[in-house]
């Protein structure tokens, strides 16, 4: 019979105990009354009719029938140890002498109602002799789960034929370093909340990115809300422009209160954060040798060091927004509707909806959010108009493109919205046998560029940075950007010898990033 379990089984350490037994337990039930084939009836030999026969009576297979007995199963002990087995008949636990590998060993029961065989002793030899007796005196088709010590045995007893092998060391060790990571989360957690709660009467200033995402800004009132929270008063701030229309609605829809930039000092704040960026001056307007504060953000750093009181920077994560929700849950800070909507738009829109960079703690977080946010708002965001700018932008993107390989490079001209173009660099990657495309385009002062990869040969964020500069390029493996001034460019008189020029450059330089001739084209 083939593996019925789910790839992988989730066992949790809880303050006293390890209660991995219980998982098993239900995982077995279901799994097992979903693929297992009903077999005909066979006359019983004894009185012993048990749905669980549990080989071995040592601390695991007490534990695990303990577990089965309180969700009021049916099930039999053996073991060789006469003294063990008189004291389980005294607990009023069904069990009986016997040697797991011993053959007749199954005359002594029924196997009518046999919903599966754990063999959980510690004798590892006896273990795999056990499932060979199962699997020829009882049925190839009885589900049997074993007990193994470590990787080699597991691969042994799955050959020998069990549907399931368990390692408690392993499942210890795993449960241990959940418990581990747990702890940490709460220290950090304090950390913060310590930093912002000895502020006492100062002000913080919680900086975004320019142009900020339902991703930053939803980070940004998410540690408002713990600022507050210890009393601390903080304003969040960004420069540039909200302009993607999805964008504009989720700032609406949500009332949420930005400040701009040019309208504060930010000399009048005593402290800085920095959310969803990293580094001061670098998509942002805080000068660079500002003193900072905080620093959380989710974006690779690769060799860049940052200065900060205190940083929580995690690449493996896919949102700046799932951090700031470890921190509301391990605060105990109650979550509004509106919070939990912002921060779970944050987490969809940064992931694409859990297609992109996500990790186990995106999935956890939304899971978290999901009941807690407001619907009716989240489906008004997901079907938002398309703007006329971002349909001549694609339009353009369109017409202009310049295929290289699998590479599609498009200059879109001049651009006042630059959330236009990952729009366009995200349906131009739907293209058949485009692997990454590039978008840009040229604004007042700066050229903006934005790509999409599902090319697993290259990492787009170090592509753009070797491409145009540590500076002012840089993202995710498969989403990443970049923005150049201009500089004395901008001066230019003939806008399309400008664009010319840009689309030259640009062009020649993410191609040597790549190691690609254009003369593939």
């Amino acid at each position: 019979m083939g593996h019925l379990l789910k790839p992988a089984h989730k066992f949790v350490l809880t303050e006293k105990c390890l209660i991995w037994e219980k998982h098993l337990i239900e995982d077995l039930e279901v799994d097992y009354m979903a693929a297992v084939p009903k077999k005909a009836d066979t006359p019983a030999k004894t009185r012993v009719k048990p749905t669980y026969l549990i080989l071995g009576s040592g601390s695991i297979g007490f534990a695990v029938a303990k577990e089965l007995r309180e969700l009021g199963k049916d099930l039999v002990i053996v073991d060789k140890d006469e003294q063990k087995v008189e004291t389980l008949r005294e607990e009023a636990y069904e069990a009986i002498v016997g040697d797991i590998k011993d053959p007749k060993l199954f005359d002594q029961i029924s196997t009518k109602n046999l919903t599966a065989v754990l063999i959980l002793s510690s004798n590892i030899e006896a273990n795999k002799i056990a499932i060979e007796n199962v699997k020829q005196t009882i049925s190839s088709d009885v589900y049997v789960v074993s007990r193994a010590p470590d990787i080699i045995n597991k691969q042994e007893m799955e050959e020998l034929g069990a549907d399931h092998v368990v390692m408690p060391s392993k499942l210890v060790a795993a449960s241990l370093a959940r418990t581990l990571e747990r702890a940490e989360s709460i220290l950090i957690g304090s950390k913060l909340s310590n930093l912002l709660k000895g502020l006492n009467n100062k002000k913080l200033a919680i900086v975004v990115h320019d142009n900020p995402d339902p991703d930053a800004i939803s980070s940004a009132i998410a540690l408002k809300e713990i600022a507050m929270s210890v009393g601390t008063e903080s304003s969040i701030l960004y420069n540039g422009e909200i302009g993607h229309h999805e964008n504009k609605a989720f700032v609406n829809l949500l009332g949420i209160d930005l400040n701009r930039m040019e309208d504060h000092n930010i000399s009048d704040f005593d402290k800085i954060a920095l959310i969803d960026c990293a580094i001061p001056g670098a998509n942002n307007i805080v000068p660079p040798d500002s003193h900072i504060g905080i620093v959380i953000d989710h974006h690779p750093l690769n060799e860049v060091e940052i200065e900060a009181e205190y940083i929580d920077v995690r690449p493996n994560v896919g949102a700046t927004a799932t951090i700031l929700t470890k921190y509301l849950q391990e605060l105990n800070i109650e979550i509004t509707p509106n919070i939990a909507t912002a921060l779970l738009y944050g987490i969809r829109t940064d992931t694409q909806d859990f297609k992109r960079n996500t990790d186990l703690a995106d999935l956890s977080a939304a899971s978290f959010l999901y009941p807690l946010s407001d619907h009716d708002i989240l489906e008004q965001l997901e079907r938002p108009s398309m703007s006329i700018e971002t349909l001549d932008i694609l339009g353009d993107a369109i017409v202009n493109r310049q295929v290289i390989g699998s590479y599609l490079l498009t200059n879109v001209g001049t651009v006042r919205d630059r959330d236009t173009l990952p729009q366009a660099a995200d349906y131009l990657l739907n293209l058949e046998g485009i692997s990454t495309s590039i978008v840009f385009g040229v604004s007042e002062d700066k050229i903006f560029i934005s790509g999409r990869s599902h090319d697993i040969r290259i990492n787009l964020g170090d592509v753009m940075k070797r491409a145009f500069g540590d500076e002012t390029g840089g993202g995710h493996a498969t989403s990443a950007a970049a923005q150049i001034p201009l500089g004395v460019f901008s001066a230019a008189k003939d806008r399309q010898i400008l664009l010319r020029l840009v689309n030259e450059a640009i062009t020649k330089k993410f191609l040597s990033a790549v190691g690609v001739e254009k003369s593939e084209e």
